[in-house]
């Protein structure tokens, strides 16, 4: 057994070389031996030993062998320090107040998210009108061990059916479960199989959704590089799902959603993280072909929103900070694009809720928000309930009123409800926590660097 000697010096960025070689500091470490195989690879004409390659089989038994060896010494070296409990339960306090995610209009509900403090995941919960909330969908329930988690959930136009997708262990791969949302009745067999997707249902009579070819071997470790996206249809077997995108084009990562009248389908496609094709699909004409919009990866452009024919498309292309820009759907090449929203100095992170459009903004450190009408008319800024972040804004065209939320370095997140006409919100909800703002002051100032820059600063 191999033997190594670790010095122990945590809680500190420098301890003295007295204290580093004292024995009180020394604690002895067996790590279980790592055997090596003689495994050679020829790379274009170079021989490379890769001793270790037999570690990369993660079904095999040998391997999970080693990795519980390798994880006892670590717990029990972790068990061993004096201070840990105490780290342990200082975080919990701190970690241990609600939190609300911004509340969403689907049918005739409102739902929420919300954690107690310490829940290892959200609770989505529901209210029609001023009833009290109930649980909807409790993802700490989903498994005895606590390992299987809400990956996603999209619902039916009308809000009366629900699909939710569930990961199991931390996989990828995940299950997509159809639910009756006002009775929470679980409806159809469950989708399996399913890897980096969204869920955007098309009416009330089915959903599309991506994934890949089932690996052979391994789900952790195996290549997947031809997503496709799907369509299901309610009442039929998951064999029988068309692909609408995918089958002969050798895309990486596909998604697909529809627009919020249901008018057409957007599919984006990429070979990397950063870039992607744009097309769409006229869902009210009957055998409508796909369209293309961008036809390379060197951009990032998305569909915002549609008016009858004109699409809302926000885009980097020529444009690194991100713009708004009006194109008909008939004809939508960039050659046509109109500036809804031009691109600033500062990113664009654009939202859509009650007809107009949200731009937020980072300025300075701080968030910015400007409303727009579909034309890209000033409406006004958004007053913010102070110097901080905020996120949200979004919602659906008929929503009257529009929450986001707002946190800095004395408020804990908290959410607002905006009156979209007028321009004015109020707190909506705030979390009980064991903390008084009133005692403390955060503010934002400037100075001026060496070379003139003006460094934004934020004092608390």
């Amino acid at each position: 057994m191999k033997k190594i000697v670790l010095i122990a010096a945590f809680g500190v960025l420098a301890i003295s070389c007295k204290e580093t070689n004292s024995e009180k500091n020394q604690i002895q470490l067996t790590y279980p031996i790592t055997k090596q195989v003689d495994t050679v690879t020829n790379y274009f004409g170079t021989n490379i030993k890769d001793p270790y390659r037999w570690l990369e089989d993660d079904r095999s038994a040998e391997t999970g062998e080693w990795v519980n060896a390798q994880n006892q010494v670590s717990f029990n070296y972790l068990a061993t320090i004096p201070y840990r409990e105490e780290l342990k339960s200082r975080l919990e306090k701190l970690w241990n107040y609600e939190k609300y995610g911004a509340p969403f209009k689907e049918g005739d509900y409102t739902y929420f998210y919300k954690n107690n403090g310490l829940q290892n995941q959200y609770v989505i919960y529901r209210s029609k009108g001023n009833e009290t909330p109930e649980v909807f969908l409790d993802p700490n329930t989903f498994s005895k061990d606590g390992t299987t988690s809400l990956g996603g959930m999209s619902f039916s136009k009308d809000g009366k059916m629900v699909a939710y997708a569930i990961s199991e262990g931390g996989s990828d791969w995940r299950k997509i479960i159809v639910m009756d949302a006002i009775s929470k009745v679980i409806k159809e067999d469950t989708i399996i199989d399913v890897k980096f997707s969204g869920m955007s249902w098309k009416g009330n009579e089915g959903f599309f959704y991506s994934s890949y070819e089932k690996p052979k071997g391994s789900e952790l470790s195996a290549k997947t590089d031809q997503h496709r996206l799907f369509y299901h249809k309610l009442g039929t077997k998951q064999k029988n799902d068309e692909i609408v995108f995918g089958k002969e084009q050798k895309r990486r990562y596909v998604n697909g959603y529809i627009t919020e009248g249901g008018t057409y389908l957007v599919i984006a496609a990429s070979i990397s993280t950063s870039g992607n094709e744009l097309y769409i699909k006229d869902l009210t004409k009957p055998n409508s072909k796909i369209i293309s919009v961008i036809s390379n990866f060197d951009n990032n452009t998305s569909v915002l929103d549609n008016i009858g024919e004109s699409l809302l498309l926000v885009t980097d292309l020529n444009a690194p900070n991100k713009r708004i820009v009006k194109v008909s759907a008939t004809n939508p090449e960039p050659k046509n694009w109109v500036d809804v929203v031009p691109e600033t100095k500062d990113v664009l992170s654009p939202s859509t809720s009650s007809g107009f459009i949200f731009a937020s903004y980072m300025v300075d450190a701080v968030s910015k928000v400007i409303q727009f009408n579909y034309n890209g008319k000033l409406v006004r800024e958004i007053k913010l309930p102070g110097v901080g972040t905020a996120r949200g804004f979004g919602g659906k065209k008929l929503d009257e009123t529009i929450y986001f939320s707002f946190e800095n370095y004395i408020t804990p997140g908290s959410i607002y409800a905006l009156n979209p006409k007028i321009g004015e919100s109020k707190l909506y909800k705030k979390p009980t926590i064991d903390f008084n703002s009133d005692n403390y002051e955060s503010k934002q100032v400037f100075y001026t660097s060496k070379d003139g820059t003006k460094i934004p600063m934020l004092l608390t």
